[in-house]
């Protein structure tokens, strides 16, 4: 029934535009250099109007609902000189194809002035999300946080705070060697260049000194995925070879003996059709707790080669290495003690505690072949292996006395992952009706073994560890045999999973595109296997989108779209027999408002959304398994049946004038089951906020600049919530600021963090024990960057 209603809503719209008259007419076409290449973010206006766009990463504008008549069209960018162009607006007109001149003395005195602060908002998404249109007009709430607003931060990974530039989303504790995000009380998978990498216990975090921008995509996202959670999910997008020479070099230091060093470079050969780029970091750092030292280090090498004008291959090859205490930051407690009851610097970990050691090897090749000016094809592959050697701590007993007897597990892990795409997307007219269509395959596999079976107890009943008066270095650890393949001794522990999908969309473009329709599916299938049980799931699940312009800056949207998601676990059926858990099936009803500010300087959106997940699962707290150190792990699931999150969410980012940026957003939240219990991994109330001032160039401060931003947390979770849905967590506020100097060539910045010094903190009581991870006090990162 509900295909036959989307064909006859397609059929209807179709008819209505064939028949639709109209004096007004979009200007499109394409802004390049004298090279041919495509120039991104160009300013396109309509002279002496509000019309006016920006070209998005193929270089491509469109300046909807332009009245007929003759115009001038302007184009202008840094570092190019601006042109006028006159131009007639009629019905059918084509594209206007805008070639621009590079002005080095218009750079130099933009860059020199220290006026000029690129912009945190963004227009346009990286290609990755296969999305030909600005982000003001998608039918959906997405935020990119840019490379400009992770350096004013000074951010070294994906861990570092990065939620703050995005409502909702929440940093959830872990182990900590990967990010573990929330958004609308979901765990969001974590993608790469747009493709999916999540695993459940990774992979890696990403060093931010490879990364472009970060996409936040919120809702089930059906034109990326539909076998994922509803809450959206993120997407960071490396950096890419262009067409210039160029060199950058950075180093950090840091409270707890923190150093980094930063290094990225790239050119071209001959007539530049062959370009390169390398970026490299190296870090080592101790923590505001002792016996936890930690390292890293990541090197990306990329090529891209023009074959010819239409037709471009990337090569990526990503290696990254991590040296970690993993877990350090657990700190257990009796119930009696109550959050935050020890020092913030108290350490549960001996000095002999195992090193954990993760290493990624991942390439990726991209190919791209336009198919004349309205088509473009692309196909990408992914090979990416991680390996990890290690060990985790956790409680076996914990005493009201105190007395703690830690448990020293192996965590050996390695996974596999083989990750393919090919898709198509372009724009045709029929009649009146502009449509933009989008189809292709993905077929993602992953497979995961882990052991975590061997080690036991350090610490005995008669010389327990006493978190009251704590003694280190008279223990000794596990030995751990690993003279077996990891795939051999991570068999029962093993997880795995194969997804094809199909998927189509047509956005069909009324009024001269101020009417959007979306029309979309995706068949998915699914083979998963975890813990020695094996099923298979399938699922058609439907997308549908409007979006409105009002106005040219002011866009309503509503969106309907679904999500199925095979889960990696089984159910307690006896000792010998466990059962696949049922797919969870989520939708998600979401509408919203988007507005631009101050000709497209500052952009908001305003979103409130309901999504309803079946077959949710949750961890099996009655059927423990008895581990060999004296603890109980929890290998099993139950699922409780449905669950609502709904909530409104506020973003905004850009300019409030050229010398100051923002970066506001605020989200309520509420995750319920059927029986009006919350959810955890949730904040009800969230909100954050960065401003950076840059004095302009008439200042005799001219270079210099200050930064502060916000975090607070209300009634929040992470792993559960207390006794009548009330949070046991306090409030979370945590304040932080900067400042720095530069010019053309030089970058010298100083950020605080947790300026007010407070003792925070997040964790989860589990009835018999708590325990909680603590944040570092008052503490700073000077870094000083060179451009040659």
């Amino acid at each position: 029934m509900g295909k036959r209603i989307l064909f006859i809503v397609y059929v209807c719209c179709l008819s209505a535009g064939l028949f639709a008259q109209t004096q007004r007419s979009a200007v499109r076409g394409t802004v390049t250099d004298n090279s041919g290449q495509p120039v991104m973010g160009a300013n396109v206006l309509i002279k002496g109007t509000h019309y006016g766009s920006s070209t998005d990463t193929n270089g491509n504008f469109n300046i909807k609902n332009v009245p007929h008549g003759a115009h001038i069209l302007v184009v202008s960018t840094i570092g190019f000189q601006t042109r006028e162009i006159s131009l007639s607006v009629t019905s059918g007109m084509g594209p206007v194809d805008v070639e621009l001149r590079e002005s080095v003395s218009q750079l130099q005195e933009i860059t020199l002035s220290g006026s000029k602060k690129d912009n945190y908002s963004r227009e346009t998404v990286s290609p990755s999300l296969r999305m030909n249109q600005q982000i003001s007009k998608m039918p959906q709430n997405v935020q990119v946080v840019p490379e400009e607003l992770l350096t004013d931060q000074q951010s070294f990974t994906m861990m570092d705070a990065i939620t703050r530039n995005v409502s909702g989303a929440q940093m959830v504790e872990h182990w900590g060697w990967f990010a573990r995000v929330n958004m609308r009380g979901f765990r969001l998978p974590a993608f790469r260049n747009g493709m999916n990498v999540e695993m459940t216990w990774g992979p890696l975090s990403e060093d931010l000194s490879m990364v472009e921008q970060i996409e936040f995509v919120k809702g089930p996202a059906g034109f990326m995925m539909a076998a994922g959670q509803p809450g959206g999910f993120y997407n960071v997008v490396t950096k890419k070879p262009k067409k210039e020479t160029f060199a950058h070099v950075s180093f950090t230091t840091g409270s707890y003996d923190t150093y980094r060093g930063t290094v990225d470079v790239g050119s071209y050969a001959g007539d530049g059709k062959l370009q390169y780029r390398v970026n490299a970091m190296a870090q080592s750092a101790n923590s505001h707790r002792d016996y936890e030292p930690s390292s890293r280090f990541s090197v990306v090498p990329s090529l891209r080669y023009e074959i010819t004008k239409n037709s471009i291959l990337t090569q990526e090859f990503t290696y990254q290495k991590a040296k970690m205490k993993a877990g350090a930051a657990y700190v257990f407690a009796p119930v009696d003690v109550g959050f935050g009851g020890l020092d913030r610097d108290f350490a549960t970990i001996d000095p002999a505690y195992p090193t954990m050691n993760v290493e990624e090897y991942n390439t990726t090749t991209n190919f791209t072949q336009k198919l004349g000016d309205r088509w473009t094809f692309q196909a990408q592959y992914m090979y990416m292996q991680y390996e990890q050697e290690g060990a985790t701590l956790w409680p076996a007993s914990i005493a009201d006395n105190g007395d703690l007897i830690r448990s020293v597990t192996s965590a050996d892990a390695l996974g596999t992952y083989n990750i393919f795409q090919a898709f198509v997307n372009g724009d045709f007219n029929t009649g009146a009706v502009k449509h933009k269509v989008l189809a292709g395959f993905d077929f993602n596999e992953k497979q995961f073994w882990a052991d975590w079976n061997q080690g036991g107890a350090i610490d005995t009943p008669e010389n327990p560890f006493n978190i009251f008066d704590p003694h280190y270095g008279d223990v000794t650890m596990p030995v751990f045999d690993r003279s077996v393949n990891i795939k051999t001794r991570g068999l029962p522990n093993a997880l795995g999973q194969t997804i094809r999908a199909y998927y189509a969309q047509d956005e069909l473009n009324f009024m001269d595109e101020r009417l959007r329709v979306t029309l979309a599916g995706r068949y998915t299938q699914a083979d998963v296997y975890a813990y020695g049980v094996y099923y298979d799931a399938s699922k058609f699940t439907p997308r549908f989108g409007l979006s409105f312009d009002i106005t040219p800056s002011l866009t309503v949207y509503g969106l309907y779209d679904q999500s199925f998601f095979p889960q990696q676990g089984a159910r307690y059926i006896d000792e010998d027999t466990a059962a696949p858990l049922d797919p969870e099936d989520s939708h998600d009803i979401e509408g919203g408002l988007k507005k631009s500010w101050f000709d497209g300087r500052l952009k908001t959106s305003l979103t409130a959304y309901r999504m309803k997940k079946k077959n949710l699962a949750v961890t099996d707290y009655e059927n423990g398994v008895p581990t060999d150190g004296g603890g109980i792990s929890y290998p099993y699931s139950v699922q409780i049946g449905e669950a609502v999150s709904k909530g409104i969410e506020f973003d905004a980012s850009g300019q409030l004038t050229p010398e100051l940026n923002l970066v506001l957003n605020y989200a309520y939240t509420n995750v319920e089951d059927g029986d009006g219990n919350k959810i955890a991994g949730f904040s009800e109330h969230i909100t954050n906020g960065w401003l950076n001032y840059s004095f302009n160039e008439y200042s005799v401060l001219h270079g210099f600049g200050a930064s502060l931003g916000y975090q607070y947390q209300v009634n929040r979770s992470s792993w559960n919530w207390g006794a009548d849905n009330t949070s046991d967590l306090p409030d979370y506020f945590r304040m932080d600021g900067g400042i720095f100097w530069r010019n053309s060539n030089i970058d010298i910045r100083l950020n605080v963090n947790n300026l007010l010094n407070k003792y925070l903190y997040s964790g989860a009581n589990y009835g018999s024990y708590m325990y909680w991870q603590s944040e570092p006090g008052r503490n700073f990162r000077l870094s000083i960057a060179y451009k040659f």
